[in-house]
């Protein structure tokens, strides 16, 4: 499983962080969440041929974290949905509060 953590404040750095999703996506990972993607790797040299070709894919700024999870691991995971986001309208919201 890779997670990681991108800048995107930049037009070029948005587009970085892009080419690095579509590599995962090319190389054969699924996306999980929006900035994490797994891909099964059945021996150890598979993760390693995975992990060399993310660290060669990698752009130069933000943080990427690279996990090896068992297939018994991953197995006992649990997806817990909640209710879906509700929009509130800046006339519901409450005031900040000063502190000092």
């Amino acid at each position: 499983m890779v997670a990681f953590d991108l800048p995107v404040k930049t037009k070029e750095e948005k587009k970085r962080a892009t080419d690095f999703r579509k590599f995962l996506l090319d190389d054969g990972f699924q996306m999980i969440q929006f900035s994490v993607y797994a891909r099964p790797c059945v021996t150890f040299a598979r993760q390693e041929t995975h992990l060399r070709r993310i660290r060669l894919a990698v752009p130069n700024e933000g943080s990427i974290r690279a996990i090896y999870i068992t297939k018994a691991q991953w197995e006992r995971a649990y997806i817990i949905h909640g209710k879906p986001a509700v929009e509130v309208s800046a006339e519901e919201m409450p005031e900040q509060i000063m502190l000092w």
